[in-house]
């Protein structure tokens, strides 16, 4: 779960579900102290310290603020998962969206693709949302590997899907 999706999880959870999901992205994913994350954000100290302290229920304004600045923040927001990217209907086939391997639970997020172009703009955009490795096509990959700088996989048609997945894990551990 990304740290902006903890934090509105945390909202709708408890009322003071938004203030632990604060602290705990602070504490343990930021790994920044208040003043830290306020100068990075242009936050108010004052305002972050009363809600981490239930001296102060944040208002929406403020709850819009803080999830700005924690995506600003955010070096993987899309969480740990792997970027397949292939056209709609191989991506159809894909009966997991969440696949134990390696003692690991992996998310498979979809990128659609119909050409060379959307292939590359894909991966981009895979590689921007956190992607912790790719799996393509053979056609695209050469290109793929030279833009990106996190691991790509390639469907060999005789080869399942699941297996790509398999092999682009294994290349991030």
């Amino acid at each position: 779960m990304s740290m902006v999706e903890e934090l509105v999880s945390g909202i709708l959870r408890s009322e003071e579900g938004f203030r632990e999901a604060l602290h705990k992205i602070l504490d343990e994913e930021l790994k920044m102290s208040v003043p830290e994350f306020c100068g990075r954000t242009g936050l108010s100290p004052s305002t972050i310290y009363k809600i981490l302290q239930e001296r102060r229920e944040p208002n929406l304004r403020t709850v819009r603020a803080v999830i700005k600045g924690v995506r600003k923040l955010d070096t993987n927001p899309g969480g740990e998962f792997i970027g397949v990217i292939a056209s709609r209907p191989v991506l159809n086939k894909i009966e997991e969206r969440m696949m134990h391997v390696a003692g690991r639970n992996v998310l498979v997020k979809e990128y659609p693709a119909s050409t060379m172009e959307d292939a590359i703009i894909a991966a981009v955009k895979a590689e921007r949302d956190g992607a912790l490795a790719l799996v393509c096509a053979p056609i695209v990959a050469p290109t793929v590997e030279q833009i990106v700088r996190v691991p790509v996989s390639v469907v060999v048609p005789k080869d399942s899907m699941v297996r790509a997945i398999e092999l682009a894990v294994s290349k991030v551990l």
